[in-house]
């Protein structure tokens, strides 16, 4: 695991000063503590910032291969590295390091670009080819490890894992882009087809890119997609067996490490079925560790000690406060970018506690997306089975006129919230998913704009990308299309994201077993009952666990970390919350209504409304902008 960072000229080979790229490098150190590394050649320059795991003592990087014609600088682990190892010494290769970063070397040189599609792991890497001329980009299937990249004044393109590598660069013009306020906006998070500085880019997940000397910066092509078009056939038993053989093969192949290895417990299903296939492939304790609240409303330690107890696991805890709200520079320094996804205060919490005693976690994340744990995949199935025996023009009158004059109760759990739910009827499958995803609505986004905003924005709406994934989705039903959209946008644009620069803050590697690209497809494959049966997400997944799991944790509710940040701002964040309406961050960009602003605020502290996850929004914004711009 690790931060690199370079420059390529496409045009002309200009020289690249190594002092540079060592800024870019340098300036992502927390991601890889352990070493760094910089080579240059005319018109590129490729550096490192190393988190040691495989191979501890040797392959350093930047790498080049014998001859000296491939160099790559890479972030990620190849889980399959020893099979293609093996496959390439047949073919000829002679391997000088352990490790997995020569195996890339060597892959480019046996087949190219095809070299992807025989790496099972997480990586973004950089490889540049001094007989073709060109520099390789390449990010991971579901985009686990991140990369931005820019095109700069003096016709290089610079790159970078996170976006305060590219920040480093002098020529790096820093000027807000109002589309992705939009997008921020409207999820609490900047997806990945955007950016808040306007010019850089994100390589997309399961995306290369080839830059050619002497050709333009061409579009990135997708190289990886989740298809779930197709369906498995095969009895539920059998289907059980092979997602247990999956997910075993998953786990163990996470498992490889030259440094001291555990795993994040919280007690819910998915981290306990990591932690347990763990305990089954380990001759040893497996080292888990959980976060605790002082709020027992949102205190899971007891479900986590039920596992720790049950796999005999090496279990460390720790109680951190409701109003941890200390962190918030911490995680703005971390992201870049603003995120409002509270989650990750405890998530940052939790990788520093995990970073105390090992160097490498593997984590539960994914398989909410992978096998439809999240409730809103139940909501949009009994909206759509609603949608369809309702002609379009009936519901978008009938139902849209109940939910204008509906009183909104976002304070409520969502089948109660029957005005999100008429709004939602009213519009079609993909207008409504779109939107109930989605953290503020478009008409209070139209509100807090200035007229200034929305005529920058021309026309710009966040709910589009969504509504354009779900209908040119490969699939067959709705839920197919709610997950398939969440795969482009929400795992990579929060959840991963959030699970990246918590870890990585810390000098820690995150691994993701559950999202295992087999164990995706095979997901994908499944009978829509099969992923959700009965109102229960995850059934299958369920039920293969059920041979590991007690019932009190397979079937208990779904939890996740919660922060109260409502109570935030009628407590001890109220007064920061009122100060956004005279920012000079949020207000001097002219364009936010500082009316509206101080009006949410006043309301949301007098209990009058309930606008506590528009302030966290408002709050992360400002901090972020003041710090980029």
């Amino acid at each position: 695991m690790c931060g690199i960072a370079g420059l390529y000229y496409p045009a002309t080979p200009k020289p690249v000063d190594p002092a540079r790229i060592a800024a870019m490098a340098d300036a992502q150190a927390h991601r890889g503590p352990d070493g760094s590394g910089v080579w240059t050649a005319p018109g590129v320059g490729l550096g490192h910032r190393r988190l040691s795991i495989i191979d501890v003592a040797g392959s350093p990087q930047p790498m080049a291969s014998a001859d000296g014609t491939l160099t790559v600088t890479y972030n990620g682990e190849i889980y399959n590295f020893a099979a293609l190892r093996a496959e390439l010494q047949g073919r000829g290769a002679v391997f000088t390091t352990a490790g997995d970063t020569e195996v890339l070397l060597h892959g480019w040189a046996a087949w190219g670009p095809a070299l992807l599609d025989r790496l099972n792991g997480m990586f973004a890497f950089a490889l540049h080819d001094a007989r073709r001329q060109c520099l390789f980009l390449a990010r991971d299937r579901l985009g686990v490890k991140p990369l931005h990249y820019v095109e700069l004044s003096d016709g290089a393109v610079a790159f970078a894992s996170e976006l305060k590598g590219l920040l480093a660069h002098p020529l790096l013009r820093r000027s807000p882009d109002i589309r992705a306020v939009e997008d921020y906006m409207a999820f609490g998070y900047v997806p990945d087809d955007t950016c808040l500085v306007a010019g850089v880019k994100k390589l997309p997940a399961g995306h290369s890119l080839l830059i050619e000397r002497g050709k333009p910066v061409p579009a990135p092509s997708r190289w990886w997609d989740v298809d779930f078009s197709r369906r498995a056939t095969g009895s539920a038993k059998a289907l059980e067996e092979e997602l247990v053989a999956l997910l075993r093969d998953a786990v163990t192949s996470r498992m490889v490490s030259d440094v001291p290895l555990g795993a994040f417990l919280s007690g819910g299903v998915d981290s306990s079925a990591v932690v347990a296939l763990m305990a089954e492939a380990s001759r040893g304790a497996v080292r888990t560790c959980t976060i605790g609240f002082d709020e027992n409303s949102l205190d899971e330690r007891g479900y986590a000690d039920v596992i720790a107890e049950r796999f005999a696991t090496r279990h460390r805890e720790r109680v951190v406060a409701a109003d941890d709200f200390s962190l918030i520079d911490t995680l703005v320094h971390a992201f870049d970018e603003p995120f409002a996804d509270a989650s990750a205060l405890a998530t940052y919490r939790v990788c520093e506690l995990a970073r105390e005693d090992v160097t490498v976690a593997l984590s539960g994340d994914g398989a909410d997306e992978a096998f439809a744990g999240y409730r809103r995949y139940k909501f949009q199935a009994a909206e759509e089975r609603v949608r369809a025996m309702v002609p379009a023009s009936i519901r978008s009158n009938l139902f849209g006129t109940l939910g204008r004059w509906y009183p909104k109760a976002d304070w409520a759990p969502r089948p109660l919230r029957a005005k999100t739910t008429l709004l939602a009827l009213a519009e079609d499958g993909a207008e409504g998913y779109a939107r109930s995803v989605g953290v503020t609505t478009p008409a209070l986004r139209a509100a807090l704009f200035t007229d200034h905003a929305r005529a920058a924005l021309g026309g710009h709406r966040a709910e589009d990308r969504y509504v354009r994934s779900m209908r040119d989705a490969p699939a067959r039903d709705a839920l197919d299309r709610a997950q398939y959209a969440d795969f482009q946008h929400w795992l990579p644009g929060d959840i991963l994201t959030k699970a990246d620069r918590t870890s990585m803050a810390v000098g820690l590697e995150a691994r993701e077993p559950l999202l295992d690209y087999r164990l995706v497809e095979f997901a994908a494959k499944l009978p829509a009952d099969m992923r959700l049966r009965g109102g229960q997400g995850k059934w299958l997944l369920k039920k293969a666990m059920e041979r590991y799991l007690p019932r009190e944790i397979l079937y208990r509710p779904k939890m996740g970390f919660v922060t109260p940040i409502s109570a935030w701002f009628r407590g001890a964040l109220a007064d920061e919350a009122a100060a956004l309406a005279s920012s000079r961050v949020l207000v001097g960009s002219g364009w936010f209504d500082p009316g509206v602003i101080a009006r949410l605020a006043a309301d949301h502290r007098a209990g009058k409304a309930e606008h506590g996850r528009t302030l966290w929004q408002l709050v992360m914004l400002d901090r972020a902008m003041a710090r980029l711009f």
